[in-house]
């Protein structure tokens, strides 16, 4: 199955994903910020939610861009668990939007983790984006391997990146 999501679908989609999580979530955004969700009644930062999924004993690893800003930093700071149970990686050369779901679906679009992509805005701040949803084998296999190339560091030795990355691998 492969599926067109668009708008406010990402929100349901991706949070729903999230949710259903039982053994592996890894991440890969540009551009992360803090991001508050509803779960039923309830509105949560997103990090909460991972905290569960930590503690539950998901994998859960985190590759982006740029460091996040104050508030995503001072949310994570009440989260002891995910210090110890999140991997995370920072590379400036990561562009990619992926999420991969217990390496079986994956989302690819344009959604950052971001409030404005599929965090709790309102309609009227939101960002129009646009991706692909699947749990096809060969299109999963092919963005599992390009997040852990990227996580691996297979691209470090030739980055021309290498003076701003805090996070250099060098496999």
């Amino acid at each position: 199955m492969i599926r067109y999501i668009k708008n406010e679908e990402h929100y349901n989609l991706l949070i729903e994903q999230i949710t259903r999580v039982k053994e592996t979530l890894w991440i890969g955004t540009a551009d992360l910020k803090d991001l508050y969700v509803k779960r039923g009644r309830e509105t949560l930062p997103l990090l909460a939610l991972l905290d569960e999924k930590v503690r539950r004993g998901v994998a859960l690893r985190l590759l982006h861009a740029k460091e996040p800003g104050e508030n995503f930093r001072n949310d994570f700071d009440r989260y002891p668990s995910l210090l110890q149970g999140l991997e995370r990686a920072l590379c400036p050369r990561v562009h990619f939007k992926i999420i991969i779901f217990d390496l079986k679906s994956v989302y690819i679009g344009s959604a950052n983790i971001t409030g404005a992509a599929f965090g709790m805005k309102s309609e009227r701040n939101r960002n129009f984006e646009a991706g692909i949803f699947t749990d096809d084998p060969a299109f999963v296999d092919e963005a599992v391997e390009q997040f852990d190339a990227v996580w691996r560091g297979a691209f470090c030795k030739e980055c021309g990146r290498k003076n701003v990355c805090k996070d250099r691998i060098d496999e």
